[in-house]
């Protein structure tokens, strides 16, 4: 982990790197199960969305994107072992090393002191370097994670305006999105190539709507790219982008200098279910933007959870001697 890793560039050592990030891309991603063991277990979502959140408390020390590969160990690692139960405290461990893990490989400074909260169990640096090379063990050493940002700039070369702003802007808006869609476990279904191009059409709908037909068909006919299946993460994107606004518009509303009492945003919640969501340049309605953001409680699951109890059981007998 000595060489500069970039969440753009992860692959240094090619020419062309572009077929060697498609053929490896799936090599990064989670099991094919992941986030069908979340389907009709909240309690399991509402662990990860817990830990996730523990991680995203660094996002404002950190370069944000130290936080994004963080969560990309976090599920690679989860979607070998599955979800502890019998070791709560495993999680916390886990959120804090594979930061640690990420700061490392961007050469970000990580504090343990201050990234552990006051509350709760702390953790010794060596407890923290077992738990490194467990992951490190349990991801084959594959740190260099091949992740959407990797493809923004391919799929970028389909947009036909040659204005260097205007492309900025896009690839600027499809980074949000990313971001944004990482708290959705459904969008793990996905490959990064996939994820990256649905990402970039929902910036163009959003930003450049007179552009978005050419640009949609132009990415669709790629070589690399599942046609179905960029349709089916591009409607998810579409769902997480209108949650996104209903959020600020609630946000900007609820903190205006006009008083709002509690009847009033009772009633501001029931419209908004029925409005339509104003893009930048386009109006955009929920039966354009596809399906809304699945409700974790809303999927079904089939994993058994006892071969993970017994592997974290593991876990715990080679950490709690530290």
């Amino acid at each position: 982990m000595e060489e500069d890793f970039d969440l753009e560039n992860p692959i240094t050592i090619d020419s062309d790197p572009i077929p060697s990030l498609f053929a490896s891309e799936s090599d990064h991603m989670t099991s094919q199960t992941y986030s069908q063991s979340f389907i009709n277990r909240d309690a399991d979502a509402s662990v990860r969305r817990d830990t996730i959140s523990f991680i995203l408390k660094s996002q404002f020390s950190f370069d944000p994107f130290v936080a994004y590969l963080a969560v990309n160990y976090l599920d690679r690692f989860l979607s070998k072992q599955g979800i502890p139960k019998s070791v709560p405290w495993i999680l916390k461990l886990l959120s804090i090393t594979c930061t640690s893990l990420a700061a490392k490989m961007k050469k970000s400074t990580f504090s343990l002191t201050s990234f552990q909260s006051e509350e709760g169990i702390i953790f010794d640096t060596q407890t923290i370097q077992r738990m490194e090379l467990l992951i490190l063990g349990a991801l084959k050493w594959r740190m260099r994670s091949v992740t959407p940002f990797a493809f923004l700039l391919f799929f970028l070369s389909f947009f036909k305006r040659n204005d260097p702003p205007l492309k900025q802007a896009l690839k600027a808006r499809a980074t949000e999105i990313v971001f944004k869609a990482q708290n959705e476990v459904k969008i793990l279904e996905y490959k990064p190539s996939v994820i990256a191009a649905s990402a970039l059409l929902s910036a163009s709908h959003e930003l450049f709507p007179l552009q978005f037909p050419c640009f949609r068909k132009a990415i669709s006919s790629c070589v690399y790219i599942n046609k179905e299946k960029l349709l089916d993460c591009y409607n998810l994107m579409q769902g997480v982008v209108m949650d996104d606004y209903e959020s600020i518009l609630l946000d900007e509303v609820w903190s205006s200098d006009t008083p709002v009492n509690v009847l009033d945003r009772h009633s501001l919640s029931l419209e908004s279910e029925k409005t339509s969501c104003i893009s930048i340049g386009c109006a955009v309605t929920r039966s354009e933007a596809g399906t809304k953001k699945r409700k974790i409680s809303d999927f079904c699951c089939n994993n058994s959870s006892s071969s993970s109890n017994e592997t974290f059981r593991h876990l715990s007998q080679q950490i709690q001697h530290c």
